[in-house]
């Protein structure tokens, strides 16, 4: 929302008159550069224009009233402090007009350097260097350049193209080579590209200089870059950006003077010491730009030992001020140190959880801040493998990076064929336009799933992540030939049997294989590596915050879990029951054939055959989860497939049918199968028969699985087990269809467990909106709800979950309609209003109702927050997810100051 335009509205803060607290008015720079001078460290004098007025500027297309006397009032007080008028001609003052939003985002938004310049201060700026005509014409000629193309939008290739001509006539390729004359020639050569584009000659009024680069900055908060980083880091865009105008200190007046970075710590590691880079001689930019090589800070010490202790004395100060790693931008006027930047400074996540730990260990923090200071997106990208780029890879495609990781292998583009290398040793990649249940043998056996099709929420992608497979989807740049074997990309051909390399983090298509490095992390959850016996600073962080986090959070972790390995792996990784059994992945493979008979069953005898074959074949599923999960609860979601996934499809199945009747075969039996799949074909299976409705058209489904669940139990109690079972039933939308399969579930249940012991839940999953509405009803036959919130949002939003994300998903995002998918972090407003009037109505109808969540949000960092908020027991996730859930579900609890909302 824009900042109210009034008259006496504060709009302009002098660097005195702020603190590191008002980063929502005066942006992050802005903030610490108060915060610096308050301190009494040696910041150039300069004031801040707020974020407010960037706000009003945005939604008018006009700078609000009084801005323009404000800054000049500050102008003035600033001319009167330095003893200098903005670009006067005998003796300058010159000032920068930097950007500085509430959040960092470095290089997204303008700058523009030495602004005050103009043909005749440039003469003055000379004499106030003691005749030095180099630097001050090498410092209009970076006027022109960068307001050119930050102001003004000239091309800035051609300033580039200038600069070069200029080193090539003088024969060398280093800027510092060009004189005092090659510089004013550069000049007069700059301001012809700025005529050519603009239609004006370079303006000389300073003032004019001034606001029109202030305008710019204003504008760069809606530029491209800005915009699309914004999105990427998740940053409200209604908070605009303050604009700072900071009186010029010059490191480009000669070999005693010099720009340069500093880290507190090592951003990359974590490790304490002297991080940075100095460059002599050069203005800040030309760090950032490259244009010169850098020496590592250490050597600083050698140039200019007195700036150097300066420095090392203020880092110090500031990383005990601040408590945390700080990024500090600094420059040397002959001897002069100045700070013209620091912020709490960007890290790897290996970096975050170091420095948390070492920041207890000095007494800065306490563990609940360590906890706060790292999240669960960090956490996920230290448990998956990643590529040794050592060498130059480059990639040949770029698709989602739909589930993270680093994997290589042989591509192969059949289940079958993944499974028979995999059985040989070898690593393979699955290579499909896209995937489906009946691929899931195949998964399982390679290393890594490519797709052509799909996003961050398709089958390959939702089920890569649950099992914690590396995973790359939509990378439509392939041309995937499943019956010819190969794929063709960039004009190259890949035929099955070579070797490919996917990266699940960045959606890059490598050819060849790439080296990868194992996870520590992974290793640690695992249980092989001990975190108080080996010298890792990263496990032994992970351990500390986790072990805090653990002993914090309210939410229970439970895992989606379909298998005794799965269910093995993620109990290592501390779940602390399964949330979600889907009984429907049982029926694949070699069973799809009985559950296709089931279906397609018009004789009572028939079907009745079909459960018998299937009755054993689940309760040894069962069995072989009850064991491994002795003593937590299981939720055994009751089978809830679209039928699409189990029947033949209906246009292959037609095609086959006519070819073979072309031939004169006998074709009865095919013929009465595609009447069937006639029958029963659906125009929109996720909408069709499926969940509770399946299991009351069908009899006997449910019954067979609820015996199977029991009977499992059972054995497992009277082998010395503890069995926790609870019976999910899918797709309810009204109390009715719950009542009539519990009714049958009860009956089942105490014949079964008799005096065994074994207590079995009967519940529900709230994933159609109409059960959340009506929550309240159905808490009256339901022990516990687990909230399906991928069907729930696909129902509440109205979208086919395999068809929109690639179709128009992306435009979504673009417009700003969508900040992130709401399959991939809940929609609060929406989706997330569902859950809550769900849990408030089911336990006031029933006050011990166990209430958790299933889908893929259970291990979303931001959807466990919601989660913790609405006062739910538990959340579910796959594996993998267990960690981060585990870790969010402490942090939740931390930030909120310990509440419990229930």
């Amino acid at each position: 929302m824009a900042a109210q335009e009034t008259v006496d509205q504060k709009y302009v803060y002098d660097f005195s008159e702020g603190n590191k607290d008002l980063k929502d008015l005066l942006g992050g720079k802005g903030a610490n550069l108060a915060e610096m001078t308050n301190l009494g460290l040696p910041v150039p004098p300069g004031f801040t224009i707020t974020t407010e007025a960037c706000q009003a500027y945005l939604a008018t297309g006009r700078e609000p009233d009084g801005l323009a006397g404000q800054i000049e009032a500050h102008l003035e007080s600033l001319e009167r402090a330095m003893g200098k008028r903005l670009g006067d001609p005998q003796d300058p003052l010159l000032v920068s007009v930097r950007s500085g939003a509430k959040f960092s985002m470095p290089g997204m938004m303008e700058t523009v350097l030495n602004v005050g310049l103009n043909d005749q201060s440039v003469v003055g700026l000379s004499a106030q260097a003691g005749g030095n005509d180099r630097f001050a014409w090498d410092s209009y000629r970076r006027l022109i350049q960068m307001f050119g193309k930050t102001v003004c939008e000239v091309p800035g290739e051609e300033f580039e193209q200038a600069l070069d001509k200029a080193k090539s006539a003088r024969g060398t390729t280093n800027d510092l080579d060009l004189d005092a004359d090659d510089l004013r020639g550069l000049v007069e050569a700059y301001k012809k590209i700025f005529l050519k584009h603009t239609g004006r000659e370079f303006p000389q009024q300073p003032r004019e200089q001034l606001d029109l680069a202030i305008r710019a900055v204003f504008e760069s908060w809606n530029a491209e870059r800005a915009v699309l980083y914004r999105r990427q880091e998740r940053i409200p865009a209604d908070l605009g950006t303050a604009v700072n105008v900071v009186t010029m200190v010059f490191g480009n007046l000669g070999p005693d003077s010099g720009t340069g970075v500093a880290f507190t710590r090592d951003p990359a590691s974590g490790a304490q010491g002297i991080y940075g880079d100095y460059l002599a001689n050069a203005q800040g930019e030309d760090v950032v730009a490259g244009i010169r090589n850098t020496v590592p800070l250490q050597e600083l010490e050698q140039l200019d030992k007195a700036s150097y202790d300066e420095l090392l004395g203020i880092m110090a100060r500031l990383e005990e001020h601040y408590r945390d790693l700080c990024d500090i931008e600094f420059t040397i006027e002959r001897g002069k140190l100045w700070m013209l930047q620091t912020r709490v400074g960007k890290r790897t996540a290996a970096a975050a959880f170091v420095i948390a730990g070492q920041l207890v260990d000095e007494g800065l923090i306490d563990l609940d801040e360590a906890l706060h200071r790292v999240n669960g997106a960090q956490l996920a990208q230290l448990m998956f493998p990643r590529f040794q780029l050592d060498h130059e890879f480059h990639p040949v495609a770029t698709g989602i990076g739909a589930s993270p990781g680093a994997a290589s292998g042989t591509v192969v583009f059949t289940s079958a064929r993944a499974v028979e290398l995999a059985a040989e040793g070898k690593s393979v990649i699955l290579v499909r336009r896209e995937t489906n249940p009946d691929d899931l043998n195949g998964m399982i056996a390679a290393k890594g799933i490519l797709t052509s099709r799909g996003g961050k929420t398709s089958h390959a992608a939702v089920v890569a992540r649950g099992m914690g497979k590396t995973c790359v989807s939509g990378a439509d740049e392939i041309d995937v030939n499943v019956p010819a074997k190969r794929f063709t990309v960039a004009g190259q051909t890949v035929n099955e049997g070579d070797v490919v390399s996917i990266d699940g983090t960045t959606g890059k298509v490598y050819l060849g294989e790439v080296p990868v490095m194992p996870s520590e992390v992974v290793q640690y959850f695992e249980g092989s590596l001990d975190p108080e016996h080996i010298d890792n600073a990263l496990v032994r962080a992970v351990h500390r915050i986790m072990t805090h986090a653990d002993g914090k959070r309210r939410l229970a972790v439970r895992t989606n879990a379909d298998t005794g390995a799965d269910a093995a792996r993620a109990r290592r990784f501390g779940a602390e029951g399964i949330g979600l059994c889907r009984t429907e992945h049982m029926f694949l493979g070699d069973r799809r054939e009985l559950v296709e008979r089931l279906i397609l069953a018009r004789a009572e005898g028939e079907r009745e055959a079909a459960l018998a074959a299937l009755l054993p074949l689940q309760r040894a599923d069962f069995e072989e989860i009850f064991r491994e999960m002795d003593g937590l609860p299981v939720t055994v979601r009751l089978i809830d497939p679209p039928l699409h996934e189990f029947l033949p499809p209906l246009e292959q199945l037609a095609v086959n049918v006519a070819v073979a009747q072309e031939r004169g075969e006998d074709v009865a039996k095919e013929e009465a199968l595609l009447a069937a799949v006639r029958r029963m074909h659906e125009e929109n299976p996720m909408l069709g028969l499926r969940g509770v409705r399946l299991g009351l058209v069908i009899p006997g489904l449910f019954a067979m699985q609820v015996r199977a669940i029991a009977e499992a139990a059972v054995t497992c109690a009277r082998g010395g087990g503890v069995a926790k079972p609870e019976i999910m039933v899918p797709l309810v939308g009204a109390v009715q269809e719950l009542e009539t399969v519990r009714a049958e579930a009860e009956k089942i249940i105490a014949e079964v467990v008799g005096d065994s012991g074994v207590e079995v839940l009967i519940g529900t999953m709230i994933e159609v909106p109409r059960a959340a509405l009506t929550a309240g009803q159905i808490a009256e036959a339901a022990e516990f709800f687990s909230f399906g919130t991928n069907d729930l949002t696909q129902m509440g939003w109205g979208f086919s979950r395999d068809d929109v994300e690639g179709a128009f998903f992306w435009r979504y995002l673009e417009l700003g309609i969508f900040g992130i998918s709401p399959f991939e972090s809940i929609d609060r407003d929406g989706v997330g209003r569902l859950v809550r009037i769900a849990a408030e109505e089911g336990r006031a109808a029933r006050p011990g109702l166990k209430l958790g969540v299933c889908g893929e949000h259970g291990g979303d960092p931001d959807s466990v927050h919601f989660f913790h908020e609405v006062g739910l027991d538990y959340v579910s996730c796959s594996p993998f997810r267990v960690p981060v859930a585990r870790l969010e579900a402490g942090r939740a609890v931390v930030e909120t100051g310990g509440s419990d909302s229930r």
